[in-house]
């Protein structure tokens, strides 16, 4: 089996974090601010471009006519539907990107100022660090439990799979894949995130995966 595992392409959100979304204070209740991270924020016009980039480039890493799995947020969606047009795909929540909670959209000195006990483990102890409010998960718990299910999940008779899916669940899913700690990827992370649009590409031999293309777009 190829699998792939594909960051979506730069949306909104990443093109505008610092002077849209994370407004301070936050004009959204938690609610409305994971709903609109969740159905509304769609790709940017270099985006667009990026998915047509990942169109050439996974059909020469691939080939035609992958399985297709996506989370389902939106950015991820378009993604898929302008990379990989006419392919239907799974839509599964456990590709989704980390659940923030109540702190959906907030920056640090807000949500500091509001849940101080929680400072500690978001400055220092990130993978640990579980966003408040009952739907907030970690990445060393929930997210990386959601990947280990999910390639545990995979149907070995699907030669090739392409999953599009988000920043931390790809920490988790190199975690899963690669066997290294999470908290080396997260520090590896803060130096250089995998960029929008960028592919990693795992062949599984045996039981394990073996780590072996990647690419990313120059746009």
């Amino acid at each position: 089996m190829l699998l792939t595992v594909v960051r979506h392409a730069e949306s909104i959100e990443n093109a505008t974090r610092h002077t849209s979304f994370y407004q301070d204070p936050r004009p959204w209740d938690s609610r409305a601010a994971h709903a609109l991270s969740r159905d509304l924020v769609g790709l940017t016009p270099r985006g667009y471009r990026q998915c047509q980039w990942l169109r050439t480039a996974l059909d020469d890493l691939v080939g035609r006519d992958p399985y297709v799995y996506s989370s389902w947020y939106r950015r991820a969606l378009d993604t898929k539907e302008l990379a990989l047009p006419g392919q239907v795909a799974d839509v599964t929540a456990l590709l989704n990107e980390q659940h923030y909670g109540d702190a959906t959209y907030m920056t640090k000195r807000e949500l500091f100022a509001t849940w101080p006990e929680c400072e500690e483990d978001r400055q220092v102890r990130k993978h640990l660090w579980k966003p408040p409010g009952k739907c907030g998960e970690s990445l060393a718990v929930g997210v990386l439990g959601r990947a280990t299910a999910f390639v545990e999940g995979l149907d070995e008779g699907a030669p090739v799979v392409v999953a599009i899916t988000h920043h931390t669940a790809i920490l988790a899913l190199r975690s899963v894949l690669e066997r290294r700690p999470v908290t080396e990827l997260v520090d590896e992370a803060r130096v250089r995130k995998t960029p929008n649009a960028g592919v990693l590409v795992y062949e599984q031999r045996g039981r394990r995966f073996h780590q072996v293309s990647a690419a990313e777009p120059d746009c």
